[in-house]
């Protein structure tokens, strides 16, 4: 486990996760599969073991990029001490994966006044931590969890999107959101070649309609400039990517989206940050459609 508190050592956090899902981006841009899809099974579920939280943001696409690289079939994680804490053992030798924690704290305006100055600004500090995956490890047995037939787990993202009360519109259409009259346009169940290719697409559209101003007014125009539209891009994907996992449900890549993917690979290359942006965005998307539901449901810290 390792402390980062100096911006360089942050900058170099940024450059190493940026770098791994950089490297994941080109090895499946011939057949337009990106790092955060996946098959809906227990490894697209990133969960601590001490703690038993999920991982959240950038961290889940981290660990979803290891896990594919190593063929991990088991989304349990945890830091050296946490394994050997419940009797496991780290095996000699294996290499683990870096992810981050951000911790906001209060300063003083002026550390070095003792004035009685109220004013506070923030400070915001990235602690890294290097974790294992449960197959790197001796001495612990996962727990075998049963997962619900593919039937009922796409009938509860129906009843899922049906709770975010967005409107959708079904016809002879190219799938898109519409932010001018807050509507999704779908095409006709028989475009798609599954279920699960439906619901993963319609969930994109929802992602995209969380940055409404009336939702999460979610706006990258001023940072990104003409570089915004991929970035919005990358986080809708990666929203319905968060939201599929939660529910079980595979997300599978989308050939319309190839023409993106040279954008996303200069964009991480110009700007290690960025992909930090839109997966935490596609986080606070992700919550916001869980805080809509009539039941709220096992989320992570």
């Amino acid at each position: 486990m390792s402390y980062t508190s100096s911006s360089a050592e942050r900058a170099d956090v940024y450059t190493r996760i940026t770098a791994e899902i950089v490297a994941a981006i080109e090895a499946g841009a011939g057949e337009w599969r990106m790092p955060w899809h996946h098959d809906g099974t227990a490894i697209t579920r990133p969960q601590n073991v001490s703690s038993g939280n999920r991982y959240r943001g950038v961290n889940v696409l981290a660990l979803w990029i290891a896990a594919q690289a190593h063929g991990y079939a088991d989304g349990l994680w945890g830091t050296y001490r946490q394994w050997l804490a419940i009797g496991a053992q780290v095996r000699k030798g294996e290499r683990g994966t870096t992810v981050v924690l951000w911790k906001q704290a209060k300063a003083a305006a002026n550390d070095d006044a003792d004035d009685g100055n109220d004013d506070v600004r923030r400070r915001v500090f990235a602690r890294a931590f290097t974790v294992f995956n449960v197959a790197q490890v001796d001495g612990y047995e996962p727990q075998v969890i049963e997962q619900l037939p593919e039937i009922d787990r796409l009938t509860h993202v129906g009843e899922f999107i049906d709770a975010l009360k967005i409107p959708i519109v079904t016809g002879n259409y190219n799938a898109h959101y519409r932010i001018d009259t807050d509507t999704i346009f779908m095409p006709d169940y028989a475009a798609f070649t599954s279920a699960a290719a439906q619901a993963g697409t319609l969930i994109h559209e929802a992602a995209h309609a969380t940055g409404a101003k009336h939702r999460l007014d979610r706006n990258f125009q001023e940072r990104f400039k003409h570089d915004w539209l991929p970035i919005e891009e990358a986080t809708a994907e990666l929203t319905a990517s968060f939201i599929l996992a939660d529910l079980g449900v595979a997300h599978h890549p989308r050939p319309d989206h190839a023409a993106y993917v040279a954008s996303w690979l200069r964009l991480l290359k110009d700007d290690p940050r960025a992909i930090f942006t839109a997966a935490s965005k596609a986080q606070q998307a992700a919550d916001w459609m869980h805080a809509q539901q009539p039941r709220t449901g096992e989320m992570a810290a």
